[in-house]
């Protein structure tokens, strides 16, 4: 009989994970705690929900996760699907009305007749084939067991939810619709702007320096890379005068209709649902109480009246010191059968923890079909990504998302935008040979379909 594989968590990377390995032929039992035990985050008992932003970022073919995109495109990528099945218009970039997204994520994975979804609290690591993809908010008693495999010390980083505001209650006679850089006047812009002159920005940024925040604790005031990987707007403001400005309320590619001139700032809202009813602010995580958010927000230009329908917030994100624990293969180094995927593996970003699941499914299907686990040529964005976090330094790891930085550069002088385009062609050349070379499922024509798709929007 052949052996199951158990995959714990399901979110992005846990239910990528279960798809690719039950496509394989893999039997697949995947563990979801919610709704037995919800989290401090989520709200619904979806798979896949999005607590974050609802964008998965850039698709340009010149951008990495446009690369990354392509790639998982190519490779049949169950997430990105979903995402692209349920996208609402966000201009270059790709977002999705999260309540549909889940929902179709959560529907294709329970009725795969491969795949059985247990709804239950998974405290144990089993024996057998087993794929950790707990996520940010892993269980208190999955993070002992982990911590007892490994004997290792978990680090911690932090990822904040942006405000959300109900549509209707945006003053649209100061906000104004437009995209960075918009060329002619027949583009209407994804983004709504609230632009505001030096004296209206001088007042939010005092307002934001004596707004009253939520009590830290112990653990959180003693570590030294608080904050780092998601800023809280208050934090940043901290910084200096004009650190918001040249940060998430730069106002540049953007000219005031009613002025005709730039902004001294704007910030930014995106539609977050495909009916157009919730915006989410760009960039505006925050640790404040709620009624400072709602006090000092309303000092924006054009959100003097706005109803706020979810107020951000902090929530701990836990990852291992992958490259002291893991191959690039994601397999644990101590139990080749025992693979992690997703933020608990330190990956930033929806598109790259869904890679990952990706990875991890497709590894531990193999190892199960006794085919030796794979490992993605370095000039992909996939390989690149893993490759870093199973190689990084230890003592200074810290999560990584997907970045042209990661590939091997050219040998010959190009400028950056041949540059980029050369790193994809190169990049999908390499995933096309090797994907030939080791009998996975790889078209290349989906995947530029996803750039040509891309193309039409710069």
């Amino acid at each position: 009989m052949m052996a199951e594989l158990t995959v714990i968590g399901g979110g992005l990377a846990g239910t990528e994970a279960a798809w690719q390995a039950a496509k394989l032929g893999v039997r697949v039992r995947l563990y979801e705690m919610r709704p037995q035990q919800q989290t401090p985050a989520h709200v619904s008992d979806q798979l896949a929900e999005l607590v974050c932003s609802n964008s998965m970022g850039s698709f340009l073919p010149h951008k990495a996760p446009g690369l990354l995109k392509a790639e998982m495109r190519g490779l049949g990528s169950l997430i990105l699907a979903c995402a692209e099945a349920t996208a609402v218009p966000a201009g270059s970039s790709l977002a999705v009305d999260r309540e549909r997204f889940a929902a179709l994520v959560t529907e294709c994975i329970a009725s795969h007749p491969n795949i059985e979804l247990i709804r239950e609290e998974a405290t144990r690591i089993p024996d057998g084939p087993c794929i950790i993809a707990s996520g940010p908010l892993t269980s208190a008693a999955l993070t002992a067991e982990i911590g007892r495999l490994t004997g290792q010390e978990y680090l911690y980083f932090y990822d904040a939810l942006s405000p959300i505001v109900h549509a209707e209650t945006i003053n649209l006679n100061v906000a104004f619709r437009q995209s960075r850089y918009d060329q002619g006047e027949q583009e209407e812009g994804d983004y709504l702007n609230c632009p505001m002159t030096r004296e209206e920005y001088q007042r939010f940024h005092q307002a934001l320096l004596q707004a009253e925040t939520i009590t830290l604790r112990q653990f959180e005031q003693e570590d030294p890379h608080f904050f780092e990987g998601c800023m809280p707007i208050e934090v940043l403001a901290a910084r200096g005068e004009d650190a918001l400005a040249f940060g998430p309320m730069r106002p540049v590619g953007l000219i005031d209709p009613r002025t005709g001139k730039r902004p001294y700032a704007v910030v930014q809202l995106r539609q977050d649902n495909l009916m157009g009813t919730l915006y989410n602010i760009v960039g505006f995580q925050t640790n404040l109480k709620w009624g400072e958010q709602r006090r000092v927000l309303r000092l924006i230009p054009g959100l003097e009246q706005a109803e706020f329908l979810r107020y951000g917030m902090m929530h701990r994100n836990t990852y291992v010191n992958a490259p002291q624990l893991l191959q690039p293969t994601l397999q644990y180094r101590r139990r080749a059968d025992l693979f992690f995927a997703g933020q608990i593996v330190g990956l930033e970003g929806y598109m790259g923890n869904a890679a990952s699941g990706l990875l991890a499914g497709i590894n531990a299907a193999r190892l199960i079909n006794g085919q030796l686990p794979l490992i993605f040529p370095t000039q992909t964005m996939i390989g690149a990504l893993h490759h870093y976090v199973t190689h990084a330094e230890a003592k200074a790891f810290q999560p990584m998302k997907a970045n042209f930085g990661l590939l091997p550069p050219p040998t010959a002088q190009l400028g950056k935008a041949d540059r980029y385009r050369w790193y994809s062609e190169r990049a999908l050349t390499a995933l096309r040979r090797f994907a030939r070379a080791n009998s996975l499922s790889f078209n290349r024509e989906k995947a530029e379909q996803a750039i040509q798709l891309s193309q039409a929007h710069e």
